[in-house]
């Protein structure tokens, strides 16, 4: 094929057929959603810096605590936009602009049935939840205030996946920097406003998240739908077909195992976590927040290779695939490699930044490095998440996320009962390194497969 045959950086108009990756093309993505979710952690960061003030140990646990439960909970169904990600951007290499709209309807019905049903069961998350991380009793009542308002954004939040999913799919990065700064910025804002202004607390911080994905949820959608072409509109009977909900039904149930598997890796750090007591707990959900910092700043390279892998599958067009994933692994290395240069000087002065308290501060020093190395150890991991969520190569994904498991439970057998804490964050981290080398172990049989 001649380089006239090949689009250029934005693709053709429609965004069908071969295409030239380019660094300029990675980055449109890469940039904005990087941006984008860099607010989420930032989020965290004034979340638990505006209950840090407070200067309670016990505030900050309860914080730490309802927030790895909507983990649990919300995160779990990522696969909403994780699974429209990987099919909208298939549709858009094929130029199939139908069946996008379709993927999208889909998509926000599921999310919309599934919101309500975790506000109808929400006193049955929360008492399941609470007995699963097992806090304190002090710990415990934070933890009901931060949830019973929280919980209200259930069919909100769990919108913005879809509407985020279509987004991506046909790579356009700016207008998920827009919505993400938008929900994250009303949050933080109002976080400020109502928990440490007003003096709210807990619940102000809760309700500012609330607000945030309200209102994030009734923009996003207003500006998918105006840029619909209402001559390409699927009807009823082609949005709801069974031939056509089957690809995103086992997408969408793989994708849930794989993220309800590593939240409860995470949850295990927090309730192993916990028996060290709550000065422990709270060191190290500062240092968690501190590497979910590093893993958003990643997430818009891990886009860019969902978006990127996808189009090429759909157009059918292998030299996109190999030069997206090639590409956009130097990317991702680089800036991994910075970002762990920089926790490593500047960690300390982070942690000083999330919370008041001395004893918290003196802890969370001396595991440091350990959160500042996961960005390195787990740039791997995070590449190949975005490669085989564009390729929708679901399956793979959540087998080798339970192996990655096993050997996680394994090292934390190993290493907690001899190191402590440092074990746990050490078993973090070989968990990341197995997720990343056990995906990219199947690259080259999976690509010429798909390519064949």
């Amino acid at each position: 094929m001649s380089a006239s045959d090949i689009s250029g950086p934005a693709g053709n108009a429609e965004g069908a057929g071969p295409f030239l990756v380019t660094n300029r093309l990675i980055l449109s993505i890469a940039v904005p959603m990087t941006l984008g979710f860099l607010t989420t952690p930032l989020l965290g960061l004034v979340d638990t810096a505006v209950i840090g003030q407070l200067g309670q140990a016990t505030l900050l646990a309860g914080l730490a605590v309802g927030a790895i439960l909507f983990d649990l909970i919300f995160t779990t169904f990522n696969f909403l936009r994780s699974a429209t990600t990987g099919l909208v951007a298939q549709a858009f290499g094929r130029g199939d602009r139908t069946e996008e709209q379709a993927i999208f309807w889909r998509s926000l019905t599921i999310a919309v049935v599934c919101g309500i049903a975790i506000v109808a069961l929400s006193p049955l998350l929360l008492s399941a939840g609470l007995w699963l991380l097992a806090p304190g009793p002090e710990i415990e009542s934070v933890t009901r205030i931060y949830f019973q308002y929280r919980i209200l954004a259930g069919p909100f939040a769990l919108a913005n996946y879809a509407i985020l999913g279509f987004v991506l799919g046909r790579g356009q990065g700016t207008t998920g920097l827009l919505l993400q700064t938008l929900i994250n910025g009303i949050n933080i804002v109002l976080s400020i406003t109502l928990g440490l202004y007003l003096g709210w607390g807990v619940m102000g911080v809760a309700m500012a998240t609330m607000l945030g994905e309200v209102v994030g949820a009734i923009v996003g959608f207003a500006i998918v739908y105006r840029r619909f072409d209402r001559a390409k509109a699927p009807d009823l009977a082609m949005i709801f077909s069974t031939e056509r909900l089957k690809p995103l039904f086992g997408l969408n149930r793989d994708i849930m195992i794989r993220s309800f598997v590593l939240l409860a890796a995470f949850t295990l750090m927090t309730r192993i976590g916990t028996s060290f007591g709550p000065v422990t707990l709270a060191a190290n959900s500062v240092l968690m927040t501190i590497f979910l910092v590093a893993g958003y700043y990643l997430d818009g390279l891990a886009n860019a290779a969902e978006q990127l892998t996808g189009r090429a599958i759909g157009a059918r067009f292998r030299p996109a695939f190999d030069r997206a994933l090639r590409m956009t692994a130097i990317w991702c290395f680089a800036l991994a490699g910075v970002t762990t240069l920089g926790l490593l000087i500047f960690g300390n002065q982070l942690v000083n930044l999330l919370t008041t308290a001395p004893d918290v501060r003196a802890e969370a020093y001396i595991h440091m490095p350990w959160a500042a190395i996961t960005a390195v150890v787990g740039a791997l991991a995070f590449l190949m998440d975005g490669v085989f969520i564009g390729a929708t190569w679901s399956r793979d994904m959540r087998n080798m996320m339970l192996l990655s498991f096993i050997g996680y439970v394994a090292a934390v057998a190993l290493l907690v009962p001899a190191f402590g804490n440092h074990g746990l964050w050490a078993s973090l981290n070989l968990f990341l390194l197995f997720r990343g080398l056990l995906l990219l172990m199947l690259i080259p049989r999976r690509s010429a497969q798909t390519f064949a």
